[in-house]
């Protein structure tokens, strides 16, 4: 049986693999959800000092006091940014890496303005505010997915989006307008990447081609792990075979 480590995306926690964690642990896997800094049941540990580096940190501990090895890395969305420094410090314990529809950054990008959310000069000031000790310390990421969802609902029940909308919690600031240290094209792992049909993320996925991942196509939106945790399920288990 395999070992997963499941990492969320932005506005979100450990909380949103629920479902496709009790699939893969029912089909007896071992499967890690760790939460990172300041965000989820951490969203009181947020600050302005917390950024990609803190998640990385965040997960190479879980590696290292799990003594886990062979892992199976999974990154959706904003996780995707994370992952390459994950694999960077603790490589020899990861087998491969799965990308769910994430963020694909090279080394010194900065997720708001990669994403075209904001102006690389801004996210340069912002990032020098921070340094000082100003400046916003959340992204409002969690109020911006809800207001996505009212005008372009999920592909799921309206029960189990109210659940997700619920649940998310603000992104630390620092996470969106730091420059990433580690980038995806310096992970010499396997490497594969979940499309979803519907997302924001069409770029990443001619990045990860480009990059000469595999990609494999899902007919669902951003938050399929959360509206098709079966599907999902079933796309990392035959990825992982």
């Amino acid at each position: 049986m395999a070992t997963f480590l499941l990492m969320h995306g932005g506005g979100m926690g450990g909380w949103t693999w629920k479902f496709v964690r009790e699939i893969l642990e029912a089909k007896g896997h071992k499967v890690f959800t760790p939460t990172f800094t300041g965000f989820g049941e951490r969203s009181h540990l947020i600050g302005r000092d917390v950024g990609i580096e803190t998640h990385v940190t965040d997960i190479v501990n879980v590696l290292h006091y799990e003594d886990l090895s062979d892992v199976i890395l999974v990154a959706h969305s904003y996780a995707g940014t994370v992952a390459p420094g994950v694999v960077a410090q603790a490589g020899d314990r990861i087998k491969r890496v799965i990308y769910l529809d994430a963020i694909i950054p090279y080394k010194g990008e900065r997720i708001a303005s990669l994403l075209g959310f904001a102006s690389e000069d801004d996210m340069i000031g912002l990032d020098a505010m921070l340094d000082a000790g100003e400046g916003p310390i959340g992204s409002g990421v969690h109020e911006q997915q809800r207001a996505m969802a009212k005008e372009h609902p999920h592909m799921m029940s309206a029960e189990r989006q109210d659940w997700l909308l619920d649940h998310l919690s603000d992104q630390p600031m620092r996470a969106t307008c730091c420059a990433i240290a580690v980038g995806a094209e310096s992970i010499t792992l396997p490497v594969d990447y979940i499309a979803a049909k519907h997302t924001i993320m069409s770029a990443m996925h001619d990045r990860a081609r480009s990059l000469g991942w595999p990609v494999h196509d899902h007919p669902g939106d951003h938050a399929f792990n959360v509206g098709d945790p079966e599907g999902v399920a079933d796309m990392i288990l035959g990825i992982a075979s």
